[in-house]
């Protein structure tokens, strides 16, 4: 009887760490094969080592769109609740800093380039997605830094928080998809995919608009 017992209680304990190493491998797998197929790409012969790093960070930067809802969701096991929010807030700063090497590796390599996209003047229109995104990505590190002096409401906060999110992942996304470089289409297409399913699944999870229709209606 002991025995039955301890191999049924050794099970349960087993389980949910085969689940939990499971979803991570497959996190894992998400992220890493992107920028795999990127890194064989016959588009980086030749470029400039600069222009290269550019192009990473911009890669890693999608791939990090896809961790950081699944954070804040609380979706990710293994990760203790209380460090969700460092956790997001880091992974945050990540997105911003690959979005600055981003953007100033490529304006290093080509200036014009950057500067025609940034004033909107671009004939490409994946560029126009891409600083769309990249404002978005600035106010709302903007606004992360200055939440607690300027004192915004909970409310507010999540409802520009939720609405800048989806502005920054369409955007990603848009230009992900529309431009042709070291990406691999296929790879390209899922990660993207993950990307949007992972910011809508948390944001209706949240519930974050009925939150906000429910409180401006009961204040009126």
């Amino acid at each position: 009887m002991e025995k039955g017992g301890q191999t049924s209680r050794s099970r349960t304990f087993r389980t949910p760490i085969l689940r939990t190493v499971l979803i991570w491998a497959l996190i894992a797998i998400a992220l890493a094969v992107p920028v795999a197929v990127a890194a064989m790409s016959p588009l980086l012969a030749w470029r400039e080592p600069i222009y290269i790093l550019a192009c990473f960070a911009g890669i890693i930067g999608l791939a990090l769109l896809f961790l950081q809802p699944l954070m804040i969701g609380g979706y990710l096991p293994g990760v203790p609740a209380r460090l969700r929010n460092t956790l997001h807030a880091l992974i945050g700063f990540l997105v911003l800093a690959s979005v600055l090497i981003h953007v100033g590796g490529l304006y290093i390599t080509s200036p014009p380039d950057v500067m025609d996209a940034l004033f909107l003047r671009s004939p490409t229109p994946f560029s126009i997605w891409g600083v769309m995104a990249m404002w978005a990505v600035l106010t709302t590190a903007l606004l992360a830094a200055f939440r607690s002096r300027w004192r915004l409401p909970n409310l507010i906060w999540r409802a520009a928080h939720a609405s800048l999110a989806i502005v920054i992942v369409a955007g990603t996304v848009a230009h992900a998809l529309l431009i042709e470089g070291t990406m691999g289409t296929l790879s390209k297409i899922a990660l993207c995919a993950l990307v949007l399913a992972a910011t809508f699944k948390v944001i209706a999870d949240r519930r974050t608009w009925s939150v906000v229709f429910r409180r401006r209606h009961a204040g009126r």
